[in-house]
């Protein structure tokens, strides 16, 4: 059996919007960040990690409602919320997408990517929306969506995963003549 791909709330998993066709592709991004320490006399700078990143998720999610002849806006409205409130929502009432803020958390809602066993806590970071077929009366029923994913952590679970241990980084020297703190340094890095 075909499992799909949908993205939820976290906080009201009930909430399903599910994707029409299973991504073709999904690239996951991890970086860092570090500080350069240039010292005189070296050749390069001494690169010291600073911090991690949160990972990106990036894929094109395609919905196509042609063959119900509806309006495609009624799938991609739930997660952009890019029309809400217009005339031509297609999101009932006062109902926000995955990307609107929440107005209890002042926030994006925290979401859940899950494709299978692929689960993934995030934000919807940026989202285009490109609209590819018509009705004739110009109703979108063929759209894909690039959207990129940045994972979301609870600083609770971060802060229990510190290693508080560290290198030891106590050091003596016995200065002798000639010795100078560059020279000293540069031995020791």
């Amino acid at each position: 059996m075909l499992v799909k791909a949908f993205l939820t709330r976290k906080d009201n998993p009930a909430l399903i919007v599910p994707c029409l066709f299973n991504p073709k592709e999904l690239s996951v991004e991890k970086s860092n960040q570090f500080a350069e320490v240039n010292i005189p006399g070296l050749s390069s700078p001494i690169v010291q990690f600073v911090r991690g990143n949160a990972r990106s998720v990036t894929l094109d999610l395609f919905f196509d409602t042609y063959e119900q002849g509806i309006d495609v806006r009624l799938f991609t409205d739930r997660i952009t919320g890019w029309d809400a409130g217009s005339m031509f929502s297609k999101l009932p009432g006062a109902a926000k997408g995955l990307m609107d803020i929440d107005s209890d958390l002042h926030a994006p809602p925290v979401c859940l990517f899950i494709w299978g066993a692929f689960i993934f806590q995030c934000i919807i970071e940026r989202v285009s929306k490109r609209f590819t077929m018509f009705l004739p009366e110009g109703i979108p029923v063929r759209a894909t969506l690039s959207v990129t994913l940045k994972e979301y952590r609870e600083v609770e679970v971060q802060v229990k995963e510190i290693s508080f241990q560290s290198a030891d980084l106590t050091k003596r020297w016995v200065v002798t003549q000639g010795d100078s703190f560059w020279s000293i340094a540069a031995k020791e890095c």
